[in-house]
């Protein structure tokens, strides 16, 4: 079982090399390796994640070197468990690009730029999943931010550009913050290991231990966007192509969260940062939600209701209990496939209309049934009303609070509750605008397309050709779009679907996510596998 391990990572790796060697030739063959290589690792995940479960952590030494000296991938609860949800959204997402890939006729670019660096995004998410030590997380980090450099700047555009430039310095500041803590963490305990660092962090100073702390804190704070590090988050996302920014919402802040839970867990136990990261917390839940309430935009709306909800996460870490870890990887996995989904069906708005501005839409309940449905399953989801997982969610993560029973803990917990319910006014407010409501003036529809019209001015189809309404001179009318593919849909509906089976399947999922929780706590486990008799 432990040679299947390296797979989630090796696989797309090997994949790139090969769709590389091939270039923009052989579309479909293309197509079958993404989709094939994503496959697999999804199959393979999801046998690891039940092995785990059942036998306790699993360990891969990579090259035959032990853990003190070389690379130690670990599958235990919490790694398998997100790895099995992130496999899940990529392969559905990768379905998605595809399809409108095709549907555009661009699928040279896509194949020979955009799949490989998708591709070698997941492959860091995947070894940032199993990394046993701090630099293997670092070089995870790096592949999953290599990949998202090029996907988020895909096509050249001035606005994908400046987003992108902006992303960068952050990611790369962040990357120096990481190397220089795992510069200190090694000068003071002379391991990078996370089995091997769990032992001697006991018997280092305290003001060292704090120092290495907060300085690996304000690194995955960063990564995580939470407040105040995540002014960058709001600017950058919604300027990327549909399926990247669906990407990036449902994984890349996650991973800096499952940071967050594995080195809070099992290196610094002792909760000395607890009241800071419960005021984190806070504050990323109401300027998230505040943020996301004064948006025009259904991008930059789900964008701020992302950093929103990420403090629901850090909320269940800081409370550094059983039942608030449980809480906040039972949330991780929910907001992966709901935060998706969301995106997701906006670029299928964005498509259908050539816009995902709330004051020039209108209508699209009527105009096409589907998209609304797609749309208002999981923003009701994103909300928490009743008996969808992220009610169950949240549900979890305030009893937590009730039960540490602390003035900050309860104030969390009535912070959680006004997030909740601002989310529920964002979200229903753009369902009212976007589906609900006559289209504005402007918008109209013939033959079921949308037409953006245009005021004195000349119109274009996508392919140049001048096109006119029929509501006389000088106005004149572009049609930003015609179909979407059925794939686009397919695949949308699939991870509409899966978040749902959250719902259903939410007793189980949370028994696993309060199983994971007590491994981490413990231990002892995580440690004794990957050292063994090393100790």
């Amino acid at each position: 079982m432990e040679a299947l391990i390296p797979v989630p990572v090796v696989l797309p790796l090997l994949a790139v090399g090969l769709k590389l060697a091939i270039g923009s030739r052989l579309r479909k063959l293309q197509a079958l390796i993404s989709v094939g290589t994503l496959a697999v690792v999804l199959v393979v995940s999801l046998i690891l994640m039940f092995a785990a479960d059942q036998d306790g952590p699993l360990v891969a030494h990579v090259g035959g070197w032990s853990a003190q000296i070389g690379i130690a991938l670990v599958a235990d609860r919490l790694s398998t468990l997100m790895l099995a949800v992130s496999s899940a959204v990529t392969l559905c997402v990768m379905i998605y690009s595809l399809s409108q890939s095709w549907a555009d006729q661009d699928y040279k670019a896509s194949l020979s730029i955009f799949h490989p660096a998708y591709l070698i995004m997941v492959a860091g998410v995947s070894d940032a999943f199993l990394s046993g030590d701090l630099f293997n997380l670092f070089v995870g980090f790096e592949m999953l931010l290599g990949g998202s450099y090029v996907l988020l700047t895909f096509g050249g555009t001035e606005s994908r550009i400046r987003a992108g430039a902006t992303y960068t310095v952050v990611g790369l500041t962040s990357s120096l913050l990481f190397l220089v803590a795992i510069a200190v963490t090694y000068g003071a305990t002379g391991t990078v290991s996370m089995a091997q660092l769990a032992e001697r962090f006991a018997v280092l100073p305290d003001h060292v231990r704090l120092l290495i702390e907060l300085m690996l804190l304000l690194v995955f704070a960063v990564k995580a966007a939470i407040f105040p590090m995540s002014a960058w988050l709001p600017d950058s996302y919604p300027t990327a192509p549909a399926p990247a920014t669906a990407l990036f919402a449902g994984l890349l802040t996650k991973v800096g969260v499952y940071s967050i839970i594995r080195l809070e867990a099992l290196l610094f136990p002792w909760g000395p940062v607890s009241n800071l990261l419960m005021w984190a917390a806070l504050l990323t839940m109401l300027v998230g939600v505040l943020g996301a309430v004064a948006q025009s935009d259904i991008k930059r709306m789900l964008s701020f209701t992302l950093v929103s909800h990420i403090g629901y996460m850090v909320f269940g870490v800081a409370l550094f209990s059983a039942q608030g870890m449980a809480g906040a990887i039972f949330y991780v996995a929910h907001h992966i496939t709901v935060q998706t989904s969301l995106f997701l069906v906006t670029g299928m708005i964005e498509r259908r209309t050539g816009t995902t501005s709330l004051d020039r839409l209108g209508g699209l309940a009527k105009l096409s049934p589907i998209i609304a449905v797609l749309f208002f399953v999981p923003a009701m989801n994103l909300a928490g009303i009743p008996p969808l997982s992220g009610f169950l969610g949240k549900l979890g993560l305030i009893q937590a609070g009730v039960a540490d029973g602390s003035p900050m803990a309860m104030t969390l917990v009535a912070g959680g509750l006004v997030t909740s319910l601002l989310t529920l006014y964002a979200v229903a407010t753009t369902w009212n605008k976007a589906f609900w409501r006559v289209p504005p003036e402007g918008m109209v529809t013939e033959g079921g397309t949308v037409l953006e019209t245009q005021e004195n001015g000349d119109g274009e189809d996508p392919k140049g050709a001048p096109v006119t309404n029929g509501k006389g001179k000088g106005n004149e009318a572009i049609v930003t779009s015609v179909t979407l593919p059925k794939l686009m849909f397919a695949s949308t509906a699939a991870l509409v679907a899966l978040a749902l089976s959250f719902t259903v399947l939410a007793g189980p999922l949370h028994a696993l996510s309060e199983r994971a929780a007590e491994e981490l706590l413990a231990r002892e486990p995580y440690i004794s596998a990957v050292l063994g008799g090393g100790r």
